[in-house]
């Protein structure tokens, strides 16, 4: 990990030295920050942001079924966020950084520092915008809905597209990206090291057309390859064949997000996992209608791998939504709801525990607040989480409540 993290640390600063070099006098172009950035020195635009939430008590801190007894304990979380924009005659650079500090007061073992650093850099030339990318997630946090322990692992990869112009409204790119997921040895659920069956390296690449419809919505269309190879698991590596086509919508519009609709034809390398032909989706949306209310729909479909070697992925389908309406001055409501579903897939031949399994996720709740000013919140959150499974020792019930605080998130 430590020869991975200083890789990364390499690539930043050879990328920050390249900047000067290509700076000029230039006007303004894509990539900047929005209008209501907070704080503007020169070229340097900055949104800090920072929370101190979940102030309160999860009565399982493990997820663990009611026959084994949960353990509930106090807990909170502090979240310094920064996002900032740099700059450079016609180039932007952004950085977008967050540290999840989470602290129990019991279990030492829960307690971690999440850091999620994300770089990008926005280069104009003409008709053509070219905007390399790097990402890093060092994390103790749990991987999905799947695993329930709080698995360190170390997330870093670079992405580069291109986009040309090649119409008054329609433009052309390519795009490529290339992550790697390495889970520390100790990372072990329910008997299984998930460094050994998860470690991988995911590179995909891809051909885009982008028409600009209306100054705030785009239409997508984006033809994709996906190769992942598995670092000690070489029998879990699969090739994928993507196709989607969706719309985006301008963080200034009322209606802002994306929606994209796809195909994937998944292969795993082994023949005895069956494969999955069919349907994507990743809906991601948020709608304010009418003076105080907002509206969030979150909707996904996909294939996520699972450390389970006889069940070696499952097609996860879900979908979620908010509502956040303000009641009267400074205070507001806001409920939510949310229902996973994971549809495992049997390795031929295994002895598998659930055949054909499926488990459900389901959580909702709720809160209330009151906004000090545009960018500060004060809130009690209310949540309760369940799941169904097939296997006892899967299923369990949560509940956590507690205040929050939080600046400009």
């Amino acid at each position: 990990m430590l020869v991975r993290r200083t890789h990364f640390v390499a690539a930043f600063v050879w990328a920050w030295m390249l900047v000067p070099a290509i700076a000029s006098a230039q006007t303004q172009q894509p990539g900047g920050p929005p209008p209501n950035v907070r704080f503007q020195a020169g070229p340097l635009f900055l949104n800090p942001m920072i929370g101190l939430t979940n102030i309160g008590v999860d009565d399982n801190v493990f997820n663990d079924p009611s026959t084994a007894n949960p353990q509930s304990d106090f807990t909170m979380t502090v979240v310094p966020a920064l996002d900032l924009w740099l700059r450079f005659g016609p180039t932007w650079i952004r950085t977008n950084a967050r540290e999840d500090l989470v602290y129990y007061q019991k279990f030492e073992s829960e307690r971690s520092a999440n850091t999620n650093i994300r770089f990008d850099w926005t280069i104009p030339f003409n008709r053509l915008v070219v905007v390399p990318g790097l990402v890093y997630l060092n994390t103790n946090d749990r991987p999905g809905y799947e695993i329930d322990t709080r698995a360190p692992r170390v997330e870093s990869g670079y992405a580069g597209t291109l986009e040309l112009r090649v119409g008054s409204k329609s433009y052309l790119g390519v795009r490529g990206d290339r992550r790697t997921t390495d889970f520390d040895q100790t990372a072990v659920y329910d008997g299984t090291n998930l460094r050994t069956e998860l470690n991988r390296t995911v590179t995909t690449e891809g051909v885009t057309f982008r028409l600009q419809a209306t100054p705030l919505t785009g239409i997508v269309f984006e033809a994709s390859g996906e190769q992942d190879r598995f670092e000690f698991s070489p029998d879990r590596n699969t090739d994928s064949t993507k196709f989607t086509g969706g719309l985006t919508f301008d963080p200034a519009a009322l209606l802002k997000g994306s929606a994209t609709f796809g195909y994937r034809n998944f292969k795993p390398a082994s023949t005895d996992v069956p494969g999955y032909q069919g349907s994507t989706v990743a809906v991601d949306l948020s709608y304010l209608p009418l003076d105080g209310t907002k509206l969030t729909l979150l909707v996904g479909r996909d294939v996520q791998y699972s450390y389970d070697v006889t069940q070696p992925y499952y097609l996860q389908s879900g979908v979620g939504g908010s509502i956040d309406q303000q009641i009267f001055g400074p205070v507001d409501v806001i409920g939510r709801i949310s229902r996973q579903r994971l549809d495992y897939r049997d390795r031929a031949g295994a002895a598998v525990p659930a055949p054909d399994r499926t488990d459900h996720i389901t959580s909702y709740g709720g809160g209330v607040g009151y906004r000090m000013g545009r960018d500060v919140r004060i809130g009690f959150n209310i949540d309760k989480q369940r799941r169904e499974s097939a296997i006892d020792s899967k299923q369990y019930d949560g509940l956590r409540y507690g205040f929050a605080v939080t600046y400009g998130l």
